[in-house]
């Protein structure tokens, strides 16, 4: 429940100043009549998106620890305390996202355990939840797939929702368990698991890095140990942490 801002004419000026103070935002979240990105290029953005997938989560988080990596201002950590989620920690390795974050939850009188980490910095929260968000991370990561390792190895302990920014054949493609070191065609297959690799920039942010399309998406799920249980708009997926395939070591030890 947002705090009673319509009832003091001051508090409500002093939180549309501290939304104005921290902009811009991406993620559009309404409070007590105003919006955090009311203008933003995707629309009302991420409910429009959310409102696509959120059938595939349990409705009743009861009790339930959440990890929301990469949290931004904190939408999606929000979504889940309204589902009755226990514990939440959101983490993002930028400090404006955090202080976003924090007024968001202060606003509302919910709790959460805010931190400035990397997804690098997995080890060091010592604890397991039993849903992770992973949403609009992997395509920024310069090692999504040690980030995968990492999810896997020292925080997943049953769910993780996680979506990427996916471009080219939107084809899922069945691939072989092995390939004789002669056979090339499939790789002339614009549907096989690839990341497409950002030298420079795209969509002017030099933090986009790798691109999957679904194949690869699918594919780098699969391979760091979490079964694809739902698909629900393009590029979100319910996964399931499940035994790292035999053929993919862990990553090493990280002390903490």
């Amino acid at each position: 429940m947002n705090k009673a801002f319509d009832d003091i004419p001051s508090a409500r000026h002093d939180l549309a100043r501290r939304i104005e103070e921290l902009a811009p935002w991406f993620h559009n979240i309404e409070i007590a009549g105003i919006q955090t990105a009311p203008g933003h290029m995707l629309g009302d953005h991420p409910r429009d998106k959310w409102n696509q997938f959120q059938h595939i989560l349990p409705r009743d988080l009861e009790g339930r620890s959440v990890l929301d990596i990469g949290c931004n201002a904190g939408f999606f950590s929000l979504e889940m305390k309204r589902r009755g989620a226990g514990r939440i920690v959101a983490i993002d390795s930028d400090p404006r996202y955090i202080a976003q974050a924090e007024l968001v939850f202060d606003a509302f009188n919910l709790d959460a355990d805010l931190r400035r980490l990397s997804v690098y910095d997995l080890a060091s929260l010592g604890e397991r939840f039993d849903l992770v968000l992973f949403m609009g991370v992997f395509y920024h990561l310069r090692h999504p797939l040690l980030a995968l390792d990492l999810i896997h190895e020292h925080v997943a302990d049953d769910l993780m929702l996680f979506q990427t920014l996916q471009r080219g054949d939107p084809t899922q493609l069945a691939i072989p368990m092995d390939m004789a070191f002669s056979l090339t065609d499939p790789f002339d297959n614009p549907a096989f698991p690839r990341f497409n690799f950002i030298e420079n920039r795209y969509a002017e942010d030099p933090t986009n890095w790798f691109i999957p399309n679904r194949s690869g998406s699918e594919a780098a799920l699969r391979s760091s140990g979490f079964a694809i249980e739902a698909h629900a708009d393009p590029d979100v997926y319910l996964c399931r942490m499940i035994e790292r395939p035999q053929w993919v070591e862990p990553p090493p030890p990280i002390a903490v």
